[in-house]
């Protein structure tokens, strides 16, 4: 009976202790990520934070979410950019595509918002002329730019649309409880 209940103990500590929530800082700001966002290493050395966040099953795929750090504080000189690199479905302008807005209620900080929907020109390395460009129909992303003064972070949460659909309320929550 002991050996059983030792097994069993075993089994369920691990499980517990996967489940425990990931604490993402943005400068001096942080909050727990949902339940629901599965952490990963992070791709690369400009990522601090990276999830999975996973589609329904037999959807259009999964979404991904990273946390870049020390970067570029101005929506008016990142926006444009991140603009040009989606074409809008077909029948719609830019504006009707694109969405820009502000997050309010985090204390001394700054969150600016850019929702997007097309065809996303996708680059692995935006900022390399090399690198392969790959389009992504029928695609969200959504990018934030999280400004606390000393420093600003870029979110940005990016997928099938429908799978984006799914999280972005969740990103919002996140975003309203940084502290």
């Amino acid at each position: 009976m002991r050996q059983a209940f030792a097994i069993a103990l075993f089994l369920v500590v691990p499980v517990a202790a996967a489940d425990k929530p990931v604490k993402v800082k943005l400068g001096k700001l942080a909050a727990d990520a949902p339940a629901a966002w599965k952490s990963e290493k992070p791709a690369n050395r400009l990522r601090s934070f990276q999830f999975k966040l996973i589609g329904d099953k037999g959807g259009p795929g999964d979404a991904e979410l990273i946390v870049m750090p020390e970067s570029n504080p101005k929506p008016e000189k990142v926006f444009p950019r991140w603009k040009a690199s989606f074409v809008p479905a077909d029948g719609k302008t830019e504006s009707d595509s694109a969405k820009v807005r502000k997050i309010e209620g985090v204390k001394s900080a700054t969150i600016d918002m850019l929702d997007i929907t097309g065809t996303w020109k996708y680059r692995e390395r935006p900022f390399d002329p090399k690198s392969k460009e790959e389009l992504k129909d029928d695609y969200r992303v959504i990018w934030v730019i999280v400004n606390d003064g000393d420093e600003a972070c870029h979110i940005r949460l990016s997928g099938p649309r429908a799978t984006v659909d799914k999280y972005a309320a969740g990103l919002e929550a996140f975003l309203k409880a940084l502290k």
